[in-house]
């Protein structure tokens, strides 16, 4: 993983090169003050002061040259508004003319992102640094960056390399460092406790057995919180098995996993004062002469009886147990992360993550936070007129929806029964991938919603850098 805080560091007044912003708005202006040769150059460069431009300078006092560039809002600077420059510069050490980057930096780290595990880049970019007097951001920033990061990297490998023992692993490297406590349930544990995990695993190969994944951190003292993630490593649909053109990205249906171990490596990171519980399902959702069928009736941890309507809505099951065990902590919090439907891709498209919610101040802290560190979602409601399209006339419910209506919509209802009816719950249903690339943001694995959720718990319960 890339070392970012390689990356960022204080401005001491080492050498470096100039980078002057301004908008759109600004540009003729700014273009009619400058000498003749600069207005030349910046001419050749085709640079007219738009968002994610940039020309190079010729020599000015003591700087060999310097580099202007447009953003949106000189006054405000969004999260990506420098992505682009970190990905285009030349290796070196840059910093602002005027202010400081503040969110901006997250932007210009992310940029300098790459996942090479497969390949290898035979003329790889030095790294471009961005130095700041606002010193006491740079930490703060550097968790950031190497928490989307995680989710990127765990996302983008394949399944071969990304099964549950992989996953397992991956949390008790987060574990180690912060000194949580890791246990884990597989085999006869996972098959009487968690009946759900098992059933959705079970076909896979022995290597990639099922497993609940549980750390625990934090003083018990402190307000407890639960954050569940779908680990599904890999989803074949089952025997209502996907086409080949569906199957495609299944490597990550684990996108739920990897967002909530990255937004538990924040917590951690910040000492926030919680008692954290971080529980992800980790399964392979394979077809084989023992995978549970279309029409079978589950039992599950919290003692619902589950119908299987669909062997692709399986992320819902390896949920509801692991929100079933969240729930008997009594926590005061629940969040999940899940790739769990298409149909939210349907509705809000891939950038946004569908927001769902049994408090109406809670969703709401959520939007706001999402909006202070440009990390969005859109809340869909959980609307009780659709809970019918659940029933089942052999169980207490059904795992798929009639009529394929509102989709998103009955998942999040489904899962609604394995959360405790006094308990404020959130759920995330998140796509975790980016299918082209933006400035900032290649093309791959993604972290959304991830900011926004750690900006409330930061605002709940402690530190606000």
């Amino acid at each position: 993983m890339t070392d970012f805080s390689d990356l960022f560091k204080a401005d001491n007044d080492q050498p470096a090169r100039s980078i002057h912003l301004l908008d759109s708005k600004e540009f003729e202006a700014w273009l009619n003050g400058q000498p003749e040769p600069v207005r030349a150059i910046v001419g050749a460069q085709k640079f007219r002061g738009k968002a994610h431009e940039h020309a190079v300078l010729p020599a000015q006092g003591d700087e060999e040259w310097s580099v202007v560039a447009g953003v949106a809002d000189r006054e405000k600077l969004g999260t990506w508004c420098l992505a682009k420059l970190a990905e285009v510069l030349p290796e070196g050490q840059y910093r602002l003319s005027e202010g400081t980057p503040g969110g901006a930096a997250l932007g210009w780290l992310a940029a300098q992102y790459r996942f090479s595990r497969y390949r290898k880049d035979d003329h790889p970019a030095g790294p471009r640094i961005l130095l700041t007097r606002d010193v006491a951001r740079i930490d703060a920033t550097v968790q950031l960056a190497q928490a989307v990061a995680l989710v990127r990297d765990l996302v983008n490998t394949p399944a071969a390399d990304m099964g549950p023992a992989q996953l397992e692993d991956a949390v008790r490297e987060v574990a180690q460092r912060f000194d949580a406590t890791l246990t884990v349930a597989k085999g006869d544990e996972l098959e009487q406790g968690y009946p759900m995990i098992h059933a959705v695993g079970k076909a896979a190969d022995r290597s990639f057995a099922p497993r609940l994944i549980d750390l625990q951190w934090g003083d018990p003292a402190h307000p407890r919180i639960a954050i569940v993630g779908k680990g599904i490593c890999f989803d074949s649909g089952g025997l209502d098995i996907k086409p080949a053109s569906a199957m495609l990205l299944m490597k990550k249906d684990m996108g739920g996993a990897a967002h909530a171990l990255a937004l538990a490596q924040l917590v951690m990171g910040a000492r926030l004062p919680v008692r954290l519980h971080l529980l992800i399902p980790a399964a392979e959702n394979a077809v084989g002469g023992n995978a549970f069928r279309p029409g079978d009736i589950l039992k599950s941890r919290k003692g619902i009886s589950v119908e299987i309507g669909n062997t692709d809505a399986e992320g819902r099951l390896v949920l509801g147990d692991a929100l079933a065990r969240a729930g008997e902590d009594k926590p005061e919090l629940i969040i999940d992360f899940a790739t769990l439907t298409g149909a939210a891709r349907v509705a809000v498209g891939p950038d946004l993550p569908a927001l769902f919610a049994n408090d109406d101040d809670l969703a709401a802290a959520v939007s706001a936070a999402g909006t202070e560190v440009d990390d969005p979602s859109w809340r869909l409601p959980l609307w009780d007129g659709y809970a019918d399209m659940l029933k089942s006339d052999m169980a207490d419910i059904n795992n798929a929806g009639e009529g394929g209506f509102a989709g998103a919509i009955t998942a999040a209802l489904f899962l609604r029964r394995f959360v405790p009816d006094d308990t404020p719950w959130l759920h995330l249903d998140t796509f975790a991938w980016r299918p082209s690339a933006r400035p900032g943001r290649p093309k791959g694995g993604e972290a959304l919603g991830l900011r926004a959720i750690f900006r409330l718990l930061q605002q709940r319960y402690g530190r606000q850098d």
